[in-house]
């Protein structure tokens, strides 16, 4: 019993030695042996993700922290393992343990911003929607008019091969790309050869076809002549021009006379425009709207557009002009009658939004500047008397030029609509207010 007492201490003496050379060994600044190195630890976790740069994008994931790296065994007297910033397990046997701990995960990524058109957007037509009086015509080249809208917004024709080229928006809901009819037409010059309808209808414009005062039809429009800003973007309009009454000569005009949807008889509808308010003239017609279906005239109330100029040969308003008017056929009307109508006063602004809404027994006519304000009512009463009242309409559509093609009119077209029904006061004041907030400007 006493013998192995004392080899129970002879076995702890030289435990104890060897510890203690052990702890000797490692304190030297000789690196350790490759049989005794320890492993580092894992490296620390990678940095989130970052925010993609795309509009509108949806943010990334952090990424995920990696995890220690396992310590290599401990050699016999070699150096213990220190952990990493990411932690890896001690080393056994003669090596003191490395602090064990984790690789930490990156930050989390933020979402992207929205973009362009990463926003939900709103045109006209939508509003019209909201008041149950949708839009049976939308045409434009300067911007779409649905806030969903993706498709062509209208067609450039140029002149060295006769080749067309559709130009879209920028982003649904958006401005017209005209980086692709500048692309399309460098070195030569191009001309407007169709304008799309926007509304499911199909009710798209191309140049006017031989009739009434265009027996030769009309001209497609100079695709760079009105060139303007919206949001700061440039965009063109429709640039119209008149013959000035020379003997076969044709003017620029637009026309669809087999349309789906648009009033017929004296069926309720609305249209507007946004119009140049610097050119016009005082000749007929600068119109956009319903006319007759066989491009002649039909007699009295077959037509209902709105008409922006100085016109006097008919109806008038107060002052000098320019006036928003209805061309309503043998007759281009401020008011009830041809005399001067006292409300119907001059429009004056670089930009104007004209207005003509149509129902049984009365019209009404609405006009403000397209880049700030709100609309005035020019005339909201009776329609004329003799043949005006029921109408007749017949449902074409006309940009640029009377019912007959009658087309001696200055003016220049950015965008259109026109409805089936008789829209509210406030509806009109919110096409307004999206006019106004589209942002028409100097080119």
């Amino acid at each position: 019993m006493m013998y192995a007492r004392r080899e129970s201490k002879a076995s702890v003496s030289v435990a104890f030695l060897l510890l203690l050379v052990e702890a000797c060994s490692s304190s030297g600044s000789s690196p350790p042996k490759s049989a005794g190195t320890t492993n580092s630890g894992g490296a620390n976790g990678s940095a989130g993700g970052t925010t993609p740069s795309a509009d509108g994008g949806t943010a990334s994931n952090g990424g995920a922290g990696d995890a220690g790296g396992a310590g290599g065994a401990g050699g016999a007297g070699g150096q213990a393992g220190a952990g990493s910033a990411g932690g890896g397990a001690g080393g056994i046997a003669g090596g003191s343990g490395g602090a064990t701990g984790s690789g930490s995960g990156g930050a989390t990524g933020t979402g992207g911003t929205s973009g362009a058109g990463g926003s939900i957007v709103t045109g006209p037509c939508d509003i019209y929607q909201s008041g149950n009086t949708p839009c049976v015509a939308a045409h434009s080249t300067v911007r779409a008019l649905y806030g969903s809208y993706s498709g062509h917004l209208y067609q450039v024709r140029r002149a060295s091969d006769n080749a067309t080229q559709d130009v879209g928006v920028l982003a649904p809901g958006g401005i017209a790309n005209s980086a692709t009819q500048d692309t399309f037409c460098a070195g030569t010059t191009c001309t407007i050869s169709a304008i799309y309808d926007q509304s499911p209808k199909g009710n798209h414009l191309h140049v006017t076809g031989p009739g009434g005062w265009l027996p030769n039809g009309a001209k497609e429009a100079d695709a760079t002549a009105a060139r303007i800003n919206l949001a700061g973007h440039p965009v063109y309009g429709v640039y119209v021009y008149g013959t000035g009454f020379v003997q076969g000569a044709s003017g620029v005009g637009y026309r669809n006379n087999q349309t789906q949807g648009v009033a017929t008889g004296d069926e309720p509808e609305a249209m507007y425009m946004v119009a140049s308010g610097k050119r016009f003239n005082q000749w007929c017609c600068f119109d956009y709207g319903n006319a007759e279906t066989n491009s002649k005239d039909n007699g009295p109330g077959t037509m209902e557009a709105v008409y922006f100029g100085s016109s006097t040969q008919w109806g008038k308003g107060s002052d000098t002009g320019p006036w928003v008017m209805a061309d309503l056929e043998d007759g281009v009307f401020g008011g009830q009658s041809t005399a001067a109508s006292p409300t119907n006063t001059s429009l004056i602004a670089d930009f104007v939004t004209a207005m003509l809404k149509g129902k049984p027994g009365g019209f009404a006519l609405k006009g403000g500047g397209a880049q700030s304000g709100v609309l005035k009512t020019m005339y909201d009463g009776k329609r004329p008397d003799n043949g005006y009242d029921p109408m007749r309409k017949e449902g074409a559509i006309i940009l640029g030029t009377g019912g007959d093609n009658s087309n001696t009119a200055d003016g220049t077209f950015f965008e259109g609509c026109m409805t089936s029904g008789y829209p509210t006061d406030a509806i009109d004041d919110a096409v307004q207010a999206n006019i106004v907030a589209a942002g028409y400007g100097g080119g």
